[in-house]
C-alpha cells in the first residue's frame, strides 16, 4: 500500500512549507528558513529538512541560490480566505462570523436565531421610518440624472459638505472636497489597501480588533501584526517596538468607539501614538463607523492630526440601515484624488440614489431623534446586559460609555470556541475571542452585542454552562460535548431553548 506522504515526516515538513506558501505568509521571492532552524522549529533532523527542500526545489516550489538558501519560486494560487484558519477551526474563523451573522438568521430547522454575536442593531432598533420617508422625497426630486445617471467622481456635494459640518463637530477640519463617498465603510477600506499597500506589506492592527478588518487585509496578500489593546488605546511600547521591528505601512484602528472591546482612545495615548507615526513615517487609518452612539465626543486621530497622515472613513449603517450603502473616505486632496480615480477604475461611481437618500434623512430632523433614542436604549442595554452578564459569572473587561459590544471573560477553564460550537447548535451565534485576534489570544472570551442580549433563552444556556464549569473546577477547556450533556441535563434549559423556536 502506498505512503501517503503526508505521513511521512519529509511529507509533514514539505506540507509546512506549502501551506505557508498557501497562506502567504511565504510569497514569491522569499526566504525559507534554513535546514536548521526548520529542524529545530518542527524538531525532525537535518537530513529529513535537506530532503524535504530538495524534492520541494525539484517540483518546481521553492528554488535554491548556492550559498544563500531556499527561496520561494512558485507562481501563487488563487487565494482562498476560508484559509484564514486551520481546518479544524474552519467554522470559528472571521469569516464563519460574517456568514453566521449575515444569514437570514433561521436555522435550517426553521428555528429564529439569536443573534448576540453580531455587529449591528435589530431592525426595530434602526430608522425604517425615516427611511421610507426619505425614500418618497428622493423619488420625487428633480436633480437631473439623481434616479438614472451615474455619480461625480467624488459623489454628491450636497452630502459631502453635510458630512465636512458633521466632522467639525468631531474636532476634524475637513473641506468638501477632501471627502469620497463610497459604497459602505467595508469598501472605503478596501480602496484606501489598494491605494498604499503592495503584496508583503505589514499593516497593524489592535489585538483584538474588528474580524473583517484580518479578512479583508488578508485578501491583500499582506501581514498583520497585533498590538495588544488596552483600555486607554493601543498599547504604546508596544506599539512601539512593532513600528520599530515590521516598519509596517499603516495603522488601522477604531479609536473612539472600539470593536470589540468598547474602549475609547485617551488623549494622552492619541499624542503619544501620532509622534511615533511621525517618526516612522506611518499612515493611520480610522474607522469611526461607531461615531454616532457617542454620548460626549471622544478624542479622534484624525482631529489631532489635522488629515496630514491619518485617513478616516465610517459610514451610517451601524446607527441608520445597512440597505443605504454608502460610507465615506475623508483624507488629503491629493490623496483623495488618487483616491477618487481608483474608485472609477474598480466600480466606477457610486449611488447617487444611496447619497441624496441620506442627506434627506440626515437633514430633516429625524436622524436626530432616532440617534437620541437609540443612545438611550442602548445605556440602558449596556447597563442591564453587564449586571446579567456577571450574575453567571461573566466578567466584562470595561463597561464602555457608548457603542453596542461588551468585551467579556468567560469564567475559570471556558473556552470560548467550544462554547460558541455549542451554542450554535442551540441558535445562539456567539462571537469567541480568537476571531479578533492575530495571536489567536483572548481565547476565554466573548463579544457580546448588548442590543441583542435581551432574550431569557441566552442567559438560561450561558448560565447553565458557567455553573457546569465552576462545579467541575477543572482546568481542561470546556468542549462541546460537556456544553450539551448540560441542556440534556436540565430541562428547564431546554424549554428555555424551545419557547423561542416557532
Amino acid at each position: 500500500m502506498a505512503t501517503n506522504m503526508h505521513d511521512t515526516r519529509t511529507g509533514q515538513v514539505m506540507h509546512v512549507i506549502r501551506d505557508r506558501i498557501e497562506r502567504r505568509t511565504l510569497t514569491p521571492g522569499a526566504r525559507l528558513p534554513s535546514v536548521r532552524a526548520m529542524a529545530e522549529t518542527i524538531g525532525f533532523s537535518k537530513s529529513t529538512v535537506v530532503e524535504a527542500y530538495d524534492r520541494l526545489a525539484a517540483d518546481g516550489t521553492i528554488r535554491s541560490r548556492p550559498g544563500s538558501g531556499f527561496y520561494v519560486a512558485s507562481p501563487l494560487a488563487p487565494l482562498a480566505l476560508d484559509r484564514l484558519g486551520s481546518a479544524v477551526e474552519r467554522e470559528v474563523d472571521p469569516l464563519w462570523m460574517l456568514r453566521q451573522s449575515l444569514a437570514n438568521q433561521s436555522s435550517s430547522e426553521g428555528g429564529k436565531r439569536l443573534m448576540p454575536g453580531c455587529g449591528w442593531l435589530p431592525d426595530d432598533w434602526l430608522a425604517g421610518d425615516a427611511i421610507r420617508k426619505g425614500l418618497r422625497a428622493a423619488a420625487r426630486g428633480t436633480r437631473d440624472g439623481a434616479l438614472t445617471g451615474y455619480a461625480s467622481p467624488q459623489g454628491s456635494l450636497p452630502l459631502r459638505a453635510l458630512l465636512a459640518r458633521r466632522l467639525a463637530a468631531q474636532g476634524i477640519d475637513a473641506a468638501p472636497d477632501q471627502i469620497l463617498l463610497t459604497d459602505s465603510s467595508t469598501h472605503a477600506l478596501d480602496l484606501v489597501c489598494r491605494f498604499l499597500l503592495e503584496p508583503g506589506d505589514t499593516v497593524l492592527v489592535d489585538d483584538p480588533c474588528y474580524f473583517n478588518f484580518l479578512a479583508l487585509l488578508r485578501a491583500h496578500r499582506v501581514k498583520v501584526v497585533g498590538v495588544p489593546m488596552t483600555p486607554t488605546g493601543p498599547d504604546v511600547a508596544a506599539f512601539a517596538a512593532a513600528l520599530a521591528e515590521h516598519r509596517p505601512r499603516f495603522y488601522l484602528t477604531n479609536s473612539a468607539v472600539h470593536n470589540p472591546t468598547g474602549a475609547t482612545l485617551a488623549a494622552a495615548t492619541a499624542h503619544k501614538l501620532l509622534k511615533l507615526a511621525e517618526a516612522h513615517d506611518l499612515v493611520v487609518v480610522e474607522d469611526d463607523i461607531f461615531a454616532d452612539f457617542e454620548h460626549i465626543v471622544a478624542p479622534r486621530l484624525a482631529a489631532f492630526d489635522g488629515l496630514d497622515r491619518v485617513i478616516r472613513i465610517g459610514s451610517f449603517s451601524k446607527s441608520l440601515s445597512a440597505a443605504v450603502r454608502c460610507g465615506h473616505i475623508v483624507a488629503r486632496p491629493d490623496w483623495i484624488e488618487a483616491l477618487a480615480d481608483l474608485r472609477i477604475a474598480t466600480s466606477m461611481s457610486g449611488n447617487p440614489l444611496s447619497a441624496d437618500l441620506l442627506h434627506g434623512v440626515l437633514t430633516d430632523g429625524s436622524y436626530r431623534r432616532h440617534i437620541e433614542t437609540v443612545r438611550a436604549r442602548l445605556s440602558r442595554a449596556m447597563a442591564r446586559t453587564a449586571k446579567r452578564l456577571r450574575a453567571v459569572g461573566i466578567e466584562p473587561w470595561i463597561e464602555p460609555d457608548a457603542g453596542i459590544f461588551l468585551w467579556a471573560q468567560l469564567p475559570d477553564g471556558m473556552d470560548a470556541v467550544a462554547l460558541a460550537r455549542a451554542a450554535l447548535a442551540q441558535n445562539i451565534v456567539l462571537a469567541p475571542g480568537n476571531v479578533f485576534s492575530t495571536s489567536g489570544g483572548w481565547s476565554d472570551y466573548v463579544r457580546f452585542n448588548v442590543s441583542m442580549c435581551d432574550d431569557e433563552a441566552l442567559f438560561a444556556f450561558l448560565g447553565e454552562a458557567c455553573r457546569h464549569a465552576i462545579r467541575q473546577r477543572s482546568r481542561s477547556p470546556l468542549t462541546e460535548q460537556v456544553v450539551r450533556h448540560v441542556i440534556d441535563e436540565h430541562p428547564d434549559l431546554r424549554r428555555n431553548v424551545a419557547a423561542r423556536r416557532p
